[in-house]
């Protein structure tokens, strides 16, 4: 298309600004009723360890908001010379999970505990036992029940609790609503009813500890809504929120929030039953479309939905590719040593592809890349920890294998469940995320770890940001389409993609691999315990 055309869809806002906070970064993308992305903003975050609970403060939400939307909105000046003052719809995207509580006057009662924290875990498994269904640590009630056993005095004043995608959409349009994707991930939803089931939330309300609160766990959690309906407008509070030069106009639609884990799929076209997408960055996730219930309550297999509330069996990893960073940035530093400058494409792409010369167990290394703790392992502090025997192949190769091969490690425990134990097949395994940008090689070590075909989309590079804006188009019109058909017949009609297959040697490797990390494990265990100690 060319730039008259792009200007003329932006001046008629026939438009749609997708933004997602991610783990470590927020980006803004503005993309046009063809879903074609014309502008696009960002800004570096990272959580932070506060009083050992992992946050990102509000003043940062805020400011990283609007800068990535400054530097897209500045963007779009400079590309097509128009001011942005219009924008057909909005929608919110951020990291699954959390707690965020607040207080009748709005006011944040306790500092945003994310997914990343393992805290929850007393809470979690009563409610488990009590729902007969699966309560990951990191879900909002988990959180809840969590503060509620441990006395916290904020509890007695909660008026209404939220996640971070359903906090900043609240702000942006005055409404306390979220996706059903993002809510799944606060409460058990029943499939029937597209809402949080009724069952469980009088099962909640009825354990003594809660009954003696003046709130309903009813009243305080954010109303459900399906992809496709409208969650609100801009308001002109919020519009000054998003764009404090206050050029950005009220009145935008405003979609349903969703979580990461939603737009990771529709970003992937993986909404459709017996589908299936991986994101693996900071942490990992598989989702996978069911078309069959599973035989039984699994803890390391969370029962969540597509965000037009399709069942899905999720595995999520707290850790993946942050320890792989550390020990690129560590043989940059090298490099810069020596006198060569690297781009970190060509870093990652130098690394990645020595790791292809590697044995294929990886020379007998183990690797944990916890920068937290992981719930699917069962370790409760995360302690990046590098172990080998005396006889293991230590070279650069199979410590970069090694490294590929752990961040996919506890995302493969996890879905050994669904594949070998519950039997689930999928017609197509997607997956997206910053550690695919090198070509091929995580791709085909995904493929072997999983022993299943990867397939990876050409647009899926533009990830969550452009899947939350597309479900802000459908917000708007949804051409009279279900999901699964709107992204078939309107978005992904010439999607490009490539696809891997598991190689039997490197399967065995792999094999051999996690036999070894399941037998160390015990040793990443107790180091955690003892530093823990110290």
């Amino acid at each position: 298309m060319d730039k008259s055309k792009i200007k003329a869809k932006i001046e008629s806002a026939n438009t749609a600004l997708g933004i997602e906070l991610g783990s470590t970064r927020i980006k803004a993308v503005l993309v046009t009723d063809d879903y074609q992305v014309v502008a696009s903003g960002d800004f570096v975050w990272e959580n932070e360890l506060r009083n050992n609970i992992w946050t990102y403060p509000l003043e940062k939400v805020w400011k990283g908001i609007q800068t990535s939307y400054a530097n897209m909105a500045a963007s779009v000046n400079e590309q097509y010379g128009v001011r942005l003052t219009k924008i057909g719809s909005i929608g919110i995207s951020a990291m699954m999970h959390g707690y965020m509580p607040f207080d009748k006057d709005g006011n944040l009662l306790v500092p945003f505990r994310t997914w990343r924290n393992n805290i929850t875990g007393e809470a979690a498994e009563k409610l488990t036992e009590l729902f007969d269904f699966n309560i990951p640590e990191r879900w909002s009630v988990a959180h809840l029940y969590q503060a509620i056993l441990n006395k916290e005095d904020h509890v007695k004043d909660i008026d209404f609790i939220t996640t971070l995608d359903g906090y900043v959409s609240w702000k942006l349009s005055g409404n306390k609503n979220t996706g059903i994707g993002d809510a799944s991930g606060m409460f058990p939803i029943d499939e029937e009813t597209k809402t949080y089931d009724e069952k469980m939330l009088e099962q909640f309300a009825g354990l003594p500890e809660v009954a003696k609160f003046d709130w309903d766990i009813k009243d305080i959690l954010p109303e459900v809504l399906l992809a496709g309906h409208p969650a609100g407008k801009l308001t002109a509070e919020g519009a000054k929120l998003l764009d404090p030069s206050s050029q950005l106009q009220a009145g935008s639609l405003i979609a349903p929030s969703e979580g990461d884990a939603g737009t990771g799929m529709v970003a992937t076209n993986a909404v459709r039953k017996r589908t299936g997408n991986i994101s693996a960055g900071t942490s990992a996730f598989s989702m996978v479309v069911l078309d069959q219930k599973l035989n039984k309550v699994h803890r390391d297999i969370d029962m969540v939905t597509t965000p037009d509330g399709a069942p899905v069996a999720m595995v999520h990893t707290n850790n993946c590719s942050s320890d792989i960073n550390a020990w690129a940035s560590v043989f940059n530093q090298f490099a810069k040593v020596l006198g060569i400058n690297l781009s970190p494409n060509e870093l990652y792409e130098k690394l990645f592809d020595s790791s292809l010369q590697g044995d294929q167990d990886a020379g007998g290394l183990v690797n944990f890349s916890y920068l937290s703790g992981e719930n699917i392992t069962k370790v409760q502090d995360g302690r990046p920890m590098m172990v080998r025997k005396p006889d293991s192949h230590f070279t650069l190769a199979n410590i970069f294998k090694v490294q590929l091969y752990s961040a996919f490690a506890q995302l493969k425990i996890g879905m050994d469940i669904l594949l070998r134990e519950e039997h689930i097949r999928t017609d197509v395994l997607i997956a997206q995320g910053g550690l695919f940008k090198t070509p091929v090689v995580a791709q085909q070590a995904l493929a072997d770890a999983l022993n299943t075909p990867i397939t990876l989309m050409s647009n899926a590079g533009e990830g969550g940001p452009w899947g939350m804006a597309v479900l802000a188009l459908y917000a708007s019109d949804t051409k009279g389409k279900n999901l699964a058909d709107y992204l078939d017949d309107e978005v992904f009609v010439d999607a490009e993609s490539s696809t891997l297959f598991p190689e039997p040697e490197s399967v065995q490797g792999y094999e051999k691999f996690i036999d070894n990390y399941k037998e160390a494990l015990p040793a990443e265990i107790e180091a955690g315990k003892n530093m823990k100690l110290n």
